[in-house]
């Protein structure tokens, strides 16, 4: 068991790994919320276990919201499904590393953070302004990633939107193809018993987009994010530091970098490319493959296409 844990504190320790750390994060929470709902079922204490889940996921009632503003964030962390995480979290890694390896670690959290937030927002808002939804407000509630996940899907498509994945049994499919369909799958969907989820999912997608867009013209929506994780960064280095001895602060110092989950790499550190290394980074892909480029020449591609 004490191999588990060190395996999972070096993933965690590891810069440009949003990725792996996301999936991690989800995993955990989710591994979490099924051990408290046994141990509280064999308990007989079925009611504590649901005051827990009332406090974590984002109820439709504005008045709940106000009292629980938390539930913002904390509703798109938690699974209660193994089918609902399972395909959320492949999505994130086959759409995550694509922004990851273009954007950098930082910006893939911003995107995912910002699409989680947008969901919940909307929920909140349609719920209460549309009187379609009004004799559900008293039960309705979000849970799950899909208004992130969807941001990451739409944000890669928007990107790349040719790239192309093989598909079981369907064989190559350009993503820009899988992006529609789960948009149109959702939009079909917004009349029925996951309305909710449904119009979480189109949010996170519209983000996605802008996200990308706004990005290419020079305005980077992520920015707020990175401040807020830069704040906390620094201030849980401050208390690391308080506890360290003097002659141990060097070696602490000089590893705080990695622990860095928001400043670990600067995307557009990537210098504008020249042409001959355009050329060497497609005949390099011509070669062998556009899986043979590195991080680097990956980032460079993307800024000459600029």
């Amino acid at each position: 068991m004490s191999g588990i844990f060190t395996d999972l504190r070096n993933e965690f320790s590891k810069a440009n790994n949003a990725v792996v750390k996301l999936i991690l994060l989800n995993v955990l929470v989710f591994v979490s919320v099924i051990v408290l709902r046994v141990f509280f079922f064999y308990g007989n204490y079925a009611n504590v276990y649901a005051e827990i889940m009332h406090n974590l996921n984002l109820s439709a009632a504005f008045q709940s919201f106000i009292y629980k503003p938390w539930t913002l964030l904390t509703n798109f962390f938690i699974h209660e499904g193994i089918w609902h995480i399972l395909f959320n979290m492949l999505f994130l890694y086959w759409f995550g590393r694509l922004l990851e390896e273009y954007l950098g670690s930082r910006r893939l959290i911003g995107l995912y953070i910002l699409g989680g937030l947008a969901g919940g927002t909307v929920f909140l808002l349609i719920y209460n302004l549309l009187p379609y939804f009004g004799n559900q407000l008293s039960s309705a509630t979000l849970v799950g990633a899909s208004g992130a996940i969807f941001a990451v899907i739409v944000g890669a498509a928007t990107l790349l939107p040719d790239y192309t994945f093989f598909l079981l049994f369907i064989g190559p499919v350009r993503i820009k193809y899988i992006a529609a369909f789960y948009i149109l799958l959702s939009m079909v969907e917004l009349v029925g018993p996951n309305a909710g989820g449904n119009l979480a999912h189109l949010a996170g997608a519209l983000i996605g987009f802008g996200f990308i867009k706004a990005l290419k013209n020079g305005h980077d929506w992520g920015m707020p994010i990175y401040a807020i994780g830069h704040f906390f960064s620094l201030l849980l280095s401050s208390q690391t530091t308080t506890r360290v001895p003097q002659r141990a602060r060097t070696t602490a110092a000089s590893n705080k970098r990695q622990f860095n989950t928001f400043n670990s790499e600067t995307p557009t550190a990537v210098s504008t490319p020249t042409q001959d290394e355009v050329d060497t980074i497609l005949d390099k892909i011509s070669r062998s493959g556009y899986e043979s480029l590195s991080r680097e020449e990956k980032q460079k591609l993307y800024k000459a296409s600029q």
